[in-house]
């Protein structure tokens, strides 16, 4: 008897077949495996990934009345040669077919032309399909030979790659070197691959075909988001590869995103599988809870807008109904965005000026007269004039609501007008922050929550990155209870408009005063440059003020020191020790090639009016308008670095190269936790987020951690004084 080390490969690889079988799938070594004729899987050159037997019976089993013909060229269709195409767009292709069933083009006696859609697998039961393993799986590529460790097939088709390694290997090693390796040698098999799971034993994570290392991620939970996570390759499999589990993450939890023509590849993660369905037991049971579908709270940076579209599409493909959803949120630029992420993952196809609500008479329009499969709407768009009432605009009961950040002041303003537009529909709201007391109203809208997923998990999870705070010279710092709360209301508005500026600066004058005072922002300026230099990180960052002339204020200042500090470093490299050159040349070329913009929204006679200020915003605003400052500031490579910014890109604004806030504007509760969140997304090697305090914003953000940081009772704020990481270090 052959001796196994336990904490060998191949005891795991045992391990993880038993699981199968347990799983109740079909297994072979295929290490020996001869090709042709005597094959045992029926391939006939180790080139073919798509077990043709097993295909060729599913489709005769799954389309009894299909004519073997058909048959064949639905099946010719699958395994057709791609490689014209990138791996991404066949896999995509690939996809299609199995989702939807092969359309199949072919005469009749009669000489008239028949469309048969022919299905590949059974979707609703997953026992009418064939389940095998493959362990040592041999693949033939242009470039190589190489030998997969297990390939889960589903009628034949290798939806499932793993990726073993020994206990005693760095789990990341497996995507950088054999995961890569595969995908070059043999890309083939990735046409087909609907996730890849990678695991030493003790490690374990889930991604697809185009994630990077950084989002691939653990599977904790099996059945519900109430367990315990258990960090066990036990957990994934039967988490993932359960028969039933499996068809529905790979039916209903897979989306392809396109940008400016790149396409990438999402597979759900653990917490988004989970608590997307329970929002689809909540829409079955839509009569029983009379259209409160609840409140869906997956904290901000763990891709609830992407939770959104899952939600959307599996009600559209599996729950019966002529179904429109309506999407609403209360900003032009959230709403404009949250309609590009319907539109990048196909989930819409009309054209955007069609079905964003262009004024309240076009929602009106939108809802009563036309039929849509998704309407994106402002909640201001629900407005009446002088108190009227707001009229009845469908009995439908197949509509849903959805509402992005649901807690928020204004939909409780607009929330009658909205149910007596949509009687019988149904509301669900997404959120990043959880509802807060007094905000009550919130929940008689939307019911309770459905799904939890906090700050605190998100970073256990690695799907976000911690945050840390440090307080910078804090004899500037206001005093917070010289901060009215009215104050912190007025800057809370998405965009002060002309009498909030006016009111602003005439209320609160002496606290304004001091936040705006030219010899308080020149040191904060100065602070700011030395502090950006002098990180680890080569990250992006952004600087947050009051108001939008004081951001044009701060570019000017930061610009000038800037130029100084540049001076300095060169000064510093020519006359560094040989061995540090290399690295002080590499930041200062980082610093020198830096872009900095000022981004604020357009204002009536804004150019007069800044230059009665002695500020010139007709230089930044010309740059607005003709360039694309967003695209340029989430792209991490582009030297667009700095923004200035007062309210725009605050919230619903993903730059996971952004690691640094700097914050000089008074904030609380919901906007606050999502200002501070722009940094916490996970990129590349960035450990952790970094939020700079210039205005004493603290002791409000302690308050706000208290809800948000932790559980919904219990637990450790994610969020720490700076201190501790330099303990830690």
């Amino acid at each position: 008897m052959t001796y196994i080390d336990p904490d060998s490969e191949g005891a795991l690889e045992a391990n993880t077949i038993a699981l199968f079988k347990a799983l109740g799938w079909e297994s072979a070594d295929c290490y020996h495996e001869a090709f042709g004729q005597s094959s045992m899987l029926g391939r006939e050159t180790s080139e073919q990934v798509v077990l043709e037997c097993r295909l060729r019976e599913a489709i005769t089993k799954l389309n009894p009345e299909l004519s073997s013909g058909t048959a064949e060229l639905a099946l010719a269709e699958i395994t057709k040669d791609r490689s014209v195409l990138s791996p991404v767009r066949a896999n995509q292709e690939v996809y299609q077919l199995l989702k939807e069933g092969v359309k199949v083009t072919s005469r009749t006696s009669d000489e008239e032309e028949r469309i048969d859609v022919v299905k590949v697998i059974d979707w609703e039961n997953p026992e009418n399909n064939d389940f095998f393993l493959a362990s040592q799986f041999w693949i033939s590529g242009d470039y190589g030979r190489k030998r997969a460790d297990l390939l889960g097939f589903v009628n034949g088709i290798p939806l499932v790659f793993i990726e073993l390694k020994a206990s005693h290997r760095a789990l990341e090693n497996a995507y950088k070197f054999n995961l890569s390796d595969y995908k070059t040698t043999i890309p083939q098999l990735f046409w087909y691959n609907a996730l890849i799971i990678l695991s030493n034993g003790s490690k374990s994570k889930i991604g697809s075909m185009t994630a990077g290392w950084e989002h691939f991620a653990e599977w904790k939970k099996i059945n519900d988001e109430g367990e315990e996570g258990v960090v066990s390759l036990e957990t994934m499999i039967r988490g993932l590869c359960e028969k039933t589990r499996l068809l529905d993450l790979v039916e209903n939890f897979a989306i392809f995103s396109e940008a400016k023509g790149e396409v990438a590849k999402m597979v759900a993660k653990n917490h988004q599988f989970l608590g997307v369905n329970r929002a689809i037991q909540a829409a079955q049971e839509i009569k029983e809870n009379q259209g409160k579908l609840g409140v869906f709270w997956h904290t901000q940076g763990s891709g609830k807008s992407y939770s959104m579209v899952f939600f959307s599409q599996k009600v559209l493909r599996k729950l019966p109904g002529n179904w429109t959803f309506l999407i609403v949120t209360d900003r032009e630029d959230l709403d404009g965005q949250i309609y590009r992420n319907f539109a990048s993952t196909g989930a819409v196809i009309e054209p955007e000026e069609s079905v964003r609500a262009q004024s309240a008479e076009h929602l009106k329009r939108l809802l009563n007269a036309e039929d849509h499969r998704y309407v994106f709407t402002l909640i201001q768009k629900f407005r009446t004039d002088n108190g009227e009432q707001y009229p009845k605009l469908s009995d439908r009961s197949d509509i849903v609501v959805i509402t992005d950040e649901a807690h928020r002041s204004q939909y409780d303003t607009f929330a009658l007008n909205m149910r007596n537009a949509l009687p019988n529909a149904a509301f669900i709201g997404f959120t990043g922050t959880p509802l807060m007391a007094g905000e009550e109203l919130t929940k008689q809208v939307f019911g309770d929550y459905i799904s939890v997923y906090n700050f605190k998990q998100s970073i256990d999870d690695g799907n976000t990155v911690p945050l840390y705070y440090e307080n910078r010279i804090p004899e500037l710092q206001l005093v917070n209870e010289n901060l009215a709360e009215d104050m912190a209301e007025i800057i809370g508005a998405a965009e002060l408009d002309d009498e909030q500026q006016a009111k602003l600066e005439r209320e609160f004058a002496r606290e304004y005063h001091l936040i705006t005072r030219e010899d308080r922002l020149e040191k904060i300026a100065e602070d700011i440059v030395a502090h950006y230099t002098g990180r680890g990180v080569l990250a992006k960052a952004m600087v947050i003020s009051i108001d939008k002339a004081t951001a044009v204020r701060m570019y000017d200042k930061v610009q000038k020191h800037w130029k100084v500090k540049l001076a300095e470093l060169r000064k510093a490299l020519a006359s560094a020790n040989p061995a540090d050159r290399p690295e002080l040349d590499k930041r200062l070329n980082f610093f020198e090639k830096t872009d900095m913009a000022v981004v604020v929204s357009p204002s009536q006679n804004e150019i007069e009016e800044f230059k009665k200020k002695g500020l010139d915003i007709a230089t930044h605003r010309k740059r607005m308008v003709k360039e694309d400052l967003e695209i340029k500031f989430k792209n991490p490579d582009d030297p667009l670095r700095i923004v200035f910014v007062c309210a725009m890109w605050i919230t619903g604004f993903d730059v996971p190269s952004c690691s640094t806030m700097y914050l000089d504007k008074p904030m609380k509760n919901h906007t606050l936790m999502q200002t501070i969140a722009r940094a916490n997304r996970v990129w590349r090697d960035k450990q952790n987020g970094l939020i700079v305090d210039y205005v004493g914003i603290f002791r409000d953000l302690q308050k706000a951690l208290a809800i948000y940081g932790t559980t919904k009772t219990e637990g450790e704020p994610p969020i720490k004084d700076k201190d501790e990481l330099v303990r830690l270090l």
